[in-house]
């Protein structure tokens, strides 16, 4: 049986904030053009594999100021977690242990996604 921890209700909030935040930033970014600035179409077959890209509008000041707000809280949230207390009562592989396990605090019970019953 997997162990099982008890995390602070504070450390299980700001994973699960970093995953929305995360999630959020991948669907904006492939919702945008390929390009922040303009930049004209181009199609280059000289390399292993065929690259195309069509024409860029770039991004909005508004567009840009998204990405950026949501790059900033991802990188706030990202370091409330690795810095927060709880881990300083953890070590060595019971660290990596359980860092692993809060990634995954908002899926099933361990038990329950092993399959196991």
């Amino acid at each position: 049986m997997a162990t099982t921890y008890d995390f602070p209700s504070d450390l299980l909030a700001g994973q699960e904030e970093l995953h929305q935040v995360r999630a959020e930033l991948s669907a904006l970014l492939k919702r945008l053009p390929w390009s922040v600035e303009p930049l004209d179409g181009f199609s280059d077959d000289n390399g292993w594999r065929k690259v195309e890209r069509p024409a860029s509008p770039g991004w909005t000041a508004d567009e840009q100021a998204e990405v950026e707000k949501l790059r900033r809280r991802e990188h706030e949230l990202a370091v409330f977690i690795s810095t927060h207390r709880y881990w300083s009562e953890l070590s060595g592989p019971e660290r990596v242990a359980a860092r692993s396990e809060l990634k995954h605090a908002h899926e099933a019970p361990p038990e329950e996604r092993d399959g196991a019953s």
